[in-house]
């Protein structure tokens, strides 16, 4: 029987006679329940992230709602607010805090792949940068220095790559800032109506210089995040439906996978079945226990 040719340039083959590198550190590792990158790119992404968001709170609150005199929509408008930006903080730290799908480090032994028990003719798949071996649709990340199971890509700005088991926070994520950058835009239009209407230095706190500069780099932040939030979200939902992740995207790999349906994928992304928890980052979907056999090729 003829066995496949490897798909990636960073994948080496492995029959089950053959006996594979041995690996250091210890290859099997204990569960962790936090789960960190220490990329200095990435973290301070994050904290860039974090801080726009409170800069955007800070504008809403003491610019726009507090010197307000209409107490209903203020309550209305900070209720909303505060609603979107707390559910895109905690989604943005789901998203950077949970294990992307990391394959076992340096699990490419001769014992672990003789407990496979494979078949004349099948093969598994060592990363040779991890010393891993490689599941199906798994790809190894340079910067997580990891192979990560169903890798979309790896994002800075969650400082965490977007995998099997983080994908519906990421996508939550990205939601909610669209949101609450469609929300924000909204406001700031009608305070500057309000504002051209009425006095300058009775609508707001600030003097009216500071208010103008402030109002116009809210606006430029929240469009700006629009504009990139929303096609990042349109994108994941795309790659969702299609089954198909940007890097098998980017690389036009042959589709070795069952079809399913768009629904079908949404549900193996949100959980099953559909409920208010698909909105909820403190939701974990079920993903299913890992298959030893999905090494196997």
């Amino acid at each position: 029987m003829r066995s496949p040719v490897p798909r990636f340039r960073d994948v080496e083959r492995q029959a089950g006679g053959q006996q594979p590198a041995q690996c250091l550190p210890p290859c099997h590792e204990r569960q962790n329940n936090m789960w960190f990158i220490r990329d200095a790119c990435g973290i301070v992404c994050a904290i860039i992230t974090w801080f726009l968001v409170f800069f955007a709170e800070f504008v809403v609150l003491f610019l726009m709602l507090i010197p307000s005199k209409n107490l209903t929509y203020s309550l209305v408008n900070g209720t909303l607010f505060n609603s979107l930006a707390f559910l895109a903080l905690a989604s943005h730290f789901r998203a950077m805090c949970t294990d992307p799908g990391a394959v076992p480090k340096g699990n490419a032994t001769k014992e672990y792949i003789e407990s496979l028990q494979l078949k004349p003719g099948q093969v598994v798949y060592k990363c040779p940068k991890c010393s891993s071996i490689k599941p199906d649709r798994a790809h190894h990340c340079s910067v997580c220095k990891r192979c990560i199971r169903k890798m979309d890509h790896h994002c800075p700005w969650v400082n965490n790559c977007v995998g099997e088991n983080n994908q519906k926070y990421f996508v939550l994520f990205t939601m909610y800032i669209c949101l609450i950058s469609l929300h924000t835009l909204v406001m700031v239009v009608f305070h500057f109506l309000y504002c051209f209407e009425d006095d300058w230095t009775k609508c707001s706190s600030f003097s009216p210089p500071a208010t103008v500069i402030l109002l116009i780099l809210l606006c430029f932040e929240a469009l700006l995040f629009l504009i990139f939030t929303s096609v990042m979200f349109g994108t994941q939902i795309h790659s969702i439906c299609t089954d198909e992740t940007g890097i098998e995207q980017l690389k036009k790999e042959e589709r070795r996978w069952a079809k399913k349906t768009k629904w079908m994928n949404m549900k193996a992304v949100f959980g099953h079945p559909f409920s208010i928890a698909w909105f909820s980052p403190f939701s974990t979907p079920e993903h299913g226990k890992a298959d030893p056999y999905q090494y196997v090729v």
